[in-house]
Parts: C-alpha cells; structure tokens; sequence
C-alpha cells in the first residue's frame, strides 16, 4: 500500500520540489549584477531556452533509466561507461564544493553583520580581517563536522525554506508595493533597448553565472519513476518547473529594477544587493528593517548550516559508493564518531588555502565577493558535464537501458542535445575563467585544474598503498 502511494507523485508536486531545490534569490542578485540590471531577463529567458529545459528532461530520462542506481551521476556514468570514469564523476562532484565551502564563512560574516548592524560595514572591513575570521568560522565548522554532529540538517531545512518563502515573498510584496503603499520607485522604460542585452565579452564570459544559477536538477531524478504517468507527467513538470523559474527571475529582476538603476548597478550588489532589497522593502512597508533582519538572520543560519553539512555530505557520497581501486585505503580511515578523518583533512588543506590565498591578491571585499562569486560559477558547473556525457553514452547505447520516460526517442537526436548541453557547459566554465584582473585570471585557472588533478593522482596512489597492504581490490 505504502509503495503505490509512493508512486503518486503529481507532476504540479515535482515541479514544486524542484522549484524549492534549483532556485534561490541569490541568482537574481547576481543576474542582475552581471548583466547589467533589467537586461539580465532577456538573457535568462535564453538560458531557460537553449539549456534549461532539455537539461531537465535530460536529467529525467537518466533517473528513469538508472531507477535503481541511487539516481547519482557517478551510477549512471558506472553504467553506461564504467567504473574508472563513474570514480573520476564522483570525484568532480565532491571536489567542486571546495571553492563552494570556501565563500560560505565569508556569506556567514556578511549576514552576520547586516543582522547585527543592519549597514554594510562590512564591505570596508578588509580583505585580511575577513578571510582571517572566515578561516575560524571554516575550522569551527570542520570541528563540528568531524563530530559526526548532524543536528544542523533540519536547521538547514528551515533556513533554506524560509530563505525560499522570503525570496517568493519579496517579489511579491515588491511587485505590489506602489499600489499598495504608494511608494516612489524607479520608473521603468519598457522600450526595446532597456532588456536587450549586448552580446559582447562579459555577456559570454559571464555565461558560467547563470549556467551554474539553473544546475542541480539531477538531485530530483530519483523521484521519475514515482510520478503518476511519468512518461508525460515529468516533462509537464520539468516545463511548469523552467517557466516558474523564469517568472520570478523575470519578477525579480523588475523588482530590482524598482530599487536600482540598471545604469548604475551597485559596485556592491553581489555583497550587500540583497540585504539592501529588503532593507528598502521594510521602508516601503514602513516596518524599519524588519524584512532586513528576518532575511539576514536566516541567511546566517542558512550560511553555517549549509556550510557543515557540504562538508560532510559531499565527501560521505564519493567514498561510501567508491570503487576502492582508485582511492587509496587511508581515505577511507573513520573516527569513532563515523567521520572521515584523512577525507575532512584533505578538506581543511584544499579549502584552507582557497580562503587564505585570495586575501594576498584582492584587498577589496566587494571585488573578493564577486571574484570567489565567479570562482564557484567556473568550478561547480564541471559536474554537470558528467549528467551530459551519461546522457550520450545512455542514448549510444540504445534500447540496452529500459526507461520508462524519455526525453526523445531518437537515438541521434539525444545525442546533439546531449553534446549541445556538455559544449555549452564547457564553453560557459571556460569563459567564466576570464578576467582582467591577472590574479582572478590565474585563480580561476589554476583552481579547477589543481581540483581535478588530485583526480588523477589518487587511483595511482591507491594502485601502490592499497597493494602494498595486501589488498585484494583489483580481483
């Protein structure tokens, strides 16, 4: 009984569950800062478009392929390739949460200090003073971590829900406001030239911001084979999903366009743009900063939380599904609260130095925001180039996969959108690369090739230690 209930999944209720896991108010800041305010919507409305959508009908065909494989990456590319690529998606998944863990103290600091002072003090504090404190908040959370402490996942629940309903509400109550309030806003002109954006140099390399902005739907696979008629009930999802995303970036980005110039951008916004939105929210509501202190406060639980548990979580599903060849026995080493001490320290070098380091390069913190901002935009995306490259080798292979949805049915043509999807990616990550700051430019280089490379390194340290313990994992 309690299985046929499990298969009742809606496709309005998938839609919903996807919504709350690929969106946040974030990526509207930072649309909006990178393209330049209101002309971020006509480059959403491409990226929604052009690799969104089939990204999300990608992603479902696999999860119904691989219904049985725990829905990861790693166990589709196991399946359709084998098991030294499957280790090689496992690690690029966990390795690109390094960058992430690293800017989550300093998004705890800034929370912190807009629900303490309610300014944006913090942007003057210094590039050495925050990274130092962020350097603490990270050991602290590594303490916690290595506990085997997990009672942040609810508060993680709660922060990352209220952030959603805050962020919903926003757009909301901001839409409403000058019929509700009468509040003086920014007059729109809603001529052709104030939303099309200029295809130039920092459209393109600007790209891996909003490709990384709509990634993660791969986590919702599981649940394909639950839904009632999956075969037509996902795709209706998936699309419900992409065009409630682009409503609220497209409501979002007008709201923002109501509080700022999108002539004159806050050199700031990527820092403080959305403590800013809701502290102006409150004045036209006339509560003070209530939103403001409700937004930071959760933003500040949400920033710690999710900084434990990317600690954590990450690494326990690269080594618990690992294919031991190709990691040396030492990683596998736990303490006696079940945590993965040599995994947790390798951690705290990696994102040790990707804290320390930047401080010696940039002295401004908005400029450090934006460039650790970019930073993550060109290393977290190269994940999802393993959910394309599973998709290809899944549509190669034919009828050898039974899927109960598919995306097409035309083997040749899942392959384009395939390889579309994975040279989009790859174009967006390397473009994302460029600066003309000459340090950002080797920090966004040297970053995902170092990552990656410890990759490399790792089956060929396993093939000597593991075998020097007598271990008999190649048999």
């Amino acid at each position: 009984m309690e299985q046929k209930k499990d298969k009742q999944i809606m496709w309005y209720t998938l839609a919903f569950m996807a919504f709350s896991t690929v969106w946040g108010f974030g990526n509207v800041i930072n649309g909006f800062s990178e393209y330049n305010g209101l002309k971020a919507i006509v480059s959403w409305i491409i990226i929604f478009a052009i690799y969104f959508v089939p990204y999300a009908l990608m992603v479902g065909e696999l999860g119904s392929a691989f219904k049985n494989s725990g829905g990861g990456v790693s166990s589709w590319i196991n399946e359709t390739i084998g098991p030294k690529l499957a280790y090689y998606a496992g690690w690029t998944y966990w390795i690109v949460h390094m960058p992430y863990i690293s800017q989550k103290p300093s998004g705890f600091m800034i929370a912190s200090s807009w629900a303490i002072f309610q300014d944006n003090r913090i942007s003057a504090i210094g590039t050495k003073k925050l990274q130092l404190c962020c350097l603490v908040i990270f050991l602290i959370g590594m303490f916690i971590a290595s506990k085997g402490l997990n009672p942040l996942k609810k508060l993680a629940t709660f922060a990352g829900t209220s952030m959603f309903v805050l962020s919903i509400l926003f757009i909301l109550l901001m839409t409403a406001a000058p019929a509700i309030t009468g509040a003086k806003l920014n007059s729109i002109d809603w001529s052709f030239k104030t939303f099309m954006p200029t295809f130039d140099l920092k459209f393109f390399t600007s790209l891996s911001i909003l490709v990384f902005a709509v990634g993660g739907c791969e986590k919702i696979s599981p649940y394909v084979n639950k839904m009632k008629n999956p075969e037509t009930g996902f795709s209706k999802g998936m699309i419900t999903l992409a065009i409630m995303v682009a409503v609220c970036a497209i409501l979002g980005t007008i709201s923002l366009g109501m509080m700022f110039d999108s002539n004159n951008v806050p050199k700031d916004l990527l820092t403080n743009g959305a403590y800013y939105a809701f502290q102006k929210l409150g004045s036209y509501y006339h509560v003070g900063n209530l939103f403001l202190i409700i937004y930071a406060i959760a933003n500040m639980i949400g920033q710690f939380s999710t900084l434990i548990l990317s600690i954590d979580a990450p690494l326990r599903m690269l080594l618990d599904s690992a294919d031991r060849r190709f990691i040396p026995g030492s990683m596998f080493k736990q303490n006696k609260n079940g945590a993965y001490t040599n995994g947790h320290l390798l951690i705290t070098i990696i994102v040790s130095l990707l804290i320390v380091i930047p401080m010696f390069g940039i002295e401004n913190v908005d400029v450090l925001v934006k460039a650790l901002v970019k930073l993550n935009a060109v290393c977290m995306p190269l994940r999802y180039l393993w959910v394309f490259l599973a998709y290809i080798a899944l549509k190669k292979a034919g009828d050898k996969f039974d899927a109960q949805y598919k995306f097409v049915k035309s083997k040749a043509v899942g392959i384009i959108f395939g390889a579309w999807c994975f040279a989009f990616t790859a174009f967006a990550c390397i473009g994302g690369m460029y600066s003309e700051d000459k340090f950002q430019l080797a920090l966004n280089i040297i970053t995902p090739f170092v990552l990656i490379g410890l990759g490399l390194i790792m089956p060929i340290i396993a093939k000597k230690t593991n075998k020097d313990i007598g271990s008999s994992l190649d048999q």
